[in-house]
């Protein structure tokens, strides 16, 4: 739905899978093999990915002062199960955060939350607030009160339904 660049960093893989649900339609994209596999993810996967997927989801509409859309899982629950440990490269000294174990969705998702908070990002990813779309976006605006993922479709639906709603 977004015309917006993608959220930086590892968030991209966030936004990425929290954007496979299109709310309005209904459409998965973890329906399809093409769809999973942008991910890295098997059938088999995809009952958890959806679960990571809604828990993002009640986060980042936390992020933009909204109530959750439906109960879901605790996000921290599910990160939890993926713990993370720091890498340090011997060459160079770089250091990054990598899954202490198997190398699932939820710990790339982890890893990708951690170094967002390290980075100062994390608060400025949101849902938009729009009920038919909660898609992800980054918050690129100067004061970082951005609404909707984007202006010309979501925000003049809001627009349009407050300027009906006056004229009744």
């Amino acid at each position: 739905m977004s015309e917006r660049s993608p959220a930086p960093g590892g968030l991209e893989l966030v936004e990425a899978l929290v954007n496979t649900l299109d709310l309005e339609t209904g459409a998965d994209s973890l329906d399809t093999g093409e769809g999973r596999a942008r991910l890295g993810l098997t059938e088999e996967d995809v009952p958890a990915a959806r679960e990571l997927r809604e828990s993002l989801r009640v986060a980042l509409l936390a992020h933009a002062g909204h109530p959750p859309h439906r109960p879901v899982t605790p996000l921290g629950e599910l990160l939890a199960a993926a713990p993370l440990v720091v890498t340090v490269d011997p060459a160079d000294g770089s250091a990054a955060l990598a899954p202490a174990g198997a190398d699932s969705l939820t710990a790339r998702v982890a890893a990708a939350v951690a170094q967002a908070l390290v980075a100062g990002t994390w608060s400025r990813f949101k849902a938009c607030e729009a009920a038919d779309c909660h898609w992800a976006y980054y918050d690129r605006s100067p004061a970082g009160r951005g609404r909707w993922c984007s202006m010309q479709v979501c925000g003049a639906r809001a627009k349009m339904r407050r300027y009906r709603a006056k004229e009744s």
